[in-house]
């Protein structure tokens, strides 16, 4: 592979790396379309994040993940995804960015460390879930604790289940969760639900699904994993017990990309918008995975994503070289 290549700008003593692709976060996005676009010989620079590998990093075992018949724990597979791009001769920088300026083309990158410019971008840094805010959260993440019942649903056979949450991914995650729970009850601090009507009524008529009105949880109990919730009453004050080997929350996702404000077209939650396959309002600037995605967010739609990206990448750049070439042909004629 080709190496960055670097130029001197003006008050600059240092020289400034620019790479064929800047991908700026990592997860199976990012791991993905590292691999595919090192492997076809473009230099490629991943910025990996606050959480090199995403938030499979912070889950214990991946059951879904195609390949992988006895499941795999998400932290070596994101290692392994990594791996395989550094075979290929990707570059990997666990760092922060800052501030990205996509005005011209190469587009600048600012990270806590240093500055550098990519012909091409491809913004995959992912969403993140809306906590609870309480304390004894963080301490059984992953020990009962989870915000993804597509990932951890099998795990919680013949348990008590809680959901938290009132839109439609808390009462479709309820649904999906009464295949494997011994009971599932939805949290929800109104006394109405926001999800759509049919949605409401699968769930109102689910003999294995019972709601808990103006409540939220206050505080989570248990040992090696979770055995009890507390839930309070919002009206009233008053706390209750409730015994729960699952607690799931399902108050909604937030998609990072504060630093693309303003340079990337957004939609009202945030989200970047896709213009033509995974290329964005900004030519030469991409995105995959959950930055855009809110409908899936699954690790092995990211990862097609990605590769879908990458293609994306390489057929660009394989086009703005080719009109580079072209003009320069046509200025010596002329």
């Amino acid at each position: 592979m080709s190496g960055a290549n670097e130029v001197h700008e003006d008050n600059d003593t240092e020289p400034v790396k620019i790479y064929d692709v800047v991908i700026i976060g990592s997860g199976p996005a990012g791991y993905t379309a590292a691999i595919y676009t090192s492997r076809a010989k473009l230099s490629t620079l991943v910025i990996s994040g606050s959480l090199p590998g995403g938030q499979l990093m912070t889950t214990s075992e991946v059951e879904n993940y195609p390949g992988f018949p006895n499941g795999i724990f998400g932290p070596e597979l994101m290692m392994n995804m990594r791996q395989q791009a550094e075979r290929f001769g990707a570059v990997f920088l666990d760092d922060e960015v800052t501030k990205v300026d996509f005005t011209n083309n190469p587009f600048k990158v600012e990270t806590n460390s240093q500055s550098l410019r990519g012909e091409a971008i491809l913004a995959c840094t992912g969403a993140s879930p809306r906590k609870l805010g309480i304390e004894a959260e963080q301490q059984f993440a992953g020990r009962g604790v989870s915000y993804c019942a597509t990932c951890d649903g099998p795990f919680f056979k013949g348990e008590d289940i809680v959901v938290v949450g009132g839109g439609d991914t808390a009462i479709e995650e309820a649904t999906f969760l009464t295949k494997f729970g011994k009971s599932v009850k939805i949290v929800h601090r109104k006394q109405s639900l926001r999800a759509s009507k049919i949605l409401q009524e699968k769930a109102f008529e689910n003999p294995k699904i019972d709601f808990l009105w103006n409540h939220v949880i206050a505080d989570i109990s248990g040992d090696k994993k979770i055995k009890s919730i507390v839930a309070r009453d919002t009206i009233t004050g008053r706390e209750q017990t409730i015994p729960a080997g699952g607690l799931f929350v399902a108050i909604g996702h937030e998609p990072n990309t504060e630093i693309f404000r303003g340079q990337l077209d957004l939609d009202d939650k945030g989200y970047i918008i896709l213009k033509d396959h995974t290329l964005t309002s900004v030519k030469g600037v991409f995105a995959a995975g959950d930055v855009h995605d809110y409908r899936y967010r699954q690790a092995i739609t990211a990862g097609g994503f990605g590769c879908m990206a990458a293609l994306d990448i390489e057929k660009w750049l394989t086009e703005k070289k080719h009109l580079a070439r072209m003009n320069l042909l046509t200025e010596k004629k002329s």
